[in-house]
């Protein structure tokens, strides 16, 4: 218990280490940095939703992701949604999207990072995230569908906050993205940084793009774009045959100091997943600190972890949340060492599987 109590006051104050940097990053955007003490507030109400709920038994992580849809304008090498190949599978409406998101801000989420396949395939997004201003949504996006109408919206919406993948230059970008999406991307990013949009990047980071995509002179340049928040994100080998992708064991060693370079040096945010989880003593996995909200509402430990004993579309979110699988995972973290960098719920995949036969 006193473990459990430790790291989420580590998650607490993780939090609001990341929104008080957010805040010092936008110091020179009045309005922006109105939101971001606005900003401040929700996150301690929330904060204290969630350790209510504690002293109830219910565990709420304060980070949740949903991919919203399965569909996307792309099939990008290596592309982890694809390969789960989920197509088929209908995804919730906007009323049960509305639902989920709602129960989960009465339940002191205070973070929802929209991913895919590709987010903004869905017409309903902005209307969907307008009815809840205190959640902060970043939006995983591969940008090909960024255009005057979009950046609008966001920009009306400072709380929902464009993350735009790509793989660093234009020959790795195109080489897995497809031909035409570095340069369409930088026109994008150019005329976001004249609305004055807070936006990021997301990279995933393969063997043989690491190197490029921790250049300093790369994360310069995108800063001097206007770039205030940059996730690097380990690739995870799901798709077969790409086991060559994924970081050696040298690189994912060197990623908590190169994050803590970065830091000092540049102003913006840096997250690395799961590198930034050592820190708070593992996998954040299953409801530790997030979980994962498939396009059909199957609640999942991850995105790369597509396992679920339980369906939002049959029960609410706390009572989900109170999933025997989900428990059982957060209850063996000694099987989940992430010491030496990478997915550790990806290594331990065929032990994760086995426990759906045991709950």
């Amino acid at each position: 218990m006193q473990e459990n109590s430790n790291y989420i006051d580590l998650m607490n104050k993780g939090i609001r280490q990341l929104v008080g940097d957010a805040l010092k990053v936008s110091f020179l955007k009045p309005s922006l940095a109105l939101f971001i003490l606005k900003s401040i507030r929700w996150q301690k109400q929330a904060e204290k939703r969630r350790l209510d709920w504690e002293q109830k038994d219910v565990h709420v992580p304060p980070f949740m992701i949903i991919s919203v849809t399965n569909r996307c304008n792309l099939k990008c090498k290596g592309c982890y949604a694809l390969a789960q190949q989920r197509e088929n599978t209908p995804e919730m409406s906007s009323a049960k999207l509305k639902e989920v998101i709602s129960e989960a801000h009465e339940l002191g989420v205070s973070i929802i990072l929209l991913a895919g396949g590709e987010p903004l395939i869905r017409p309903d997004l902005f209307e969907i995230t307008a009815q809840f201003p205190n959640i902060i949504f970043p939006v995983f996006t591969n940008g090909m569908l960024l255009n005057p109408a979009t950046i609008a919206e966001f920009k009306k919406q400072k709380n929902v906050l464009p993350i735009i993948s790509m793989e660093g230059m234009r020959s790795d970008t195109n080489e897995r993205r497809g031909e035409g999406v570095y340069d369409h991307l930088v026109r994008i990013i150019e005329r976001i940084k004249k609305t004055n949009i807070f936006f990021g990047i997301s990279f995933t980071m393969t063997r043989p793009t690491f190197d490029t995509l921790t250049n300093e002179d790369l994360i310069k340049s995108l800063t001097k774009l206007g770039s205030k928040l940059f996730f690097f994100i380990d690739y995870i080998p799901v798709q077969d045959g790409t086991e060559d992708m994924e970081l050696t064991l040298e690189q994912t060693r060197s990623v908590y100091d190169l994050m803590e370079n970065f830091r000092a040096k540049f102003p913006a945010l840096f997250v690395a997943f799961p590198g930034d989880e050592e820190q708070f003593g593992g996998c954040l996995s299953s409801g530790r600190g997030f979980v994962h909200v498939a396009p059909d509402g199957s609640l999942e430990p991850c995105p790369f972890a597509p396992y679920s004993d339980v369906s939002l579309r049959d029960l609410s979110l706390k009572d989900a949340l109170k999933s025997r699988f989900l428990k059982t995972i957060r209850e063996n973290r000694d099987k989940l060492d992430e010491s030496n960098g990478g997915c550790a719920l990806w290594v331990q995949r065929e032990w994760v599987k086995s426990l759906l036969e045991t709950t």
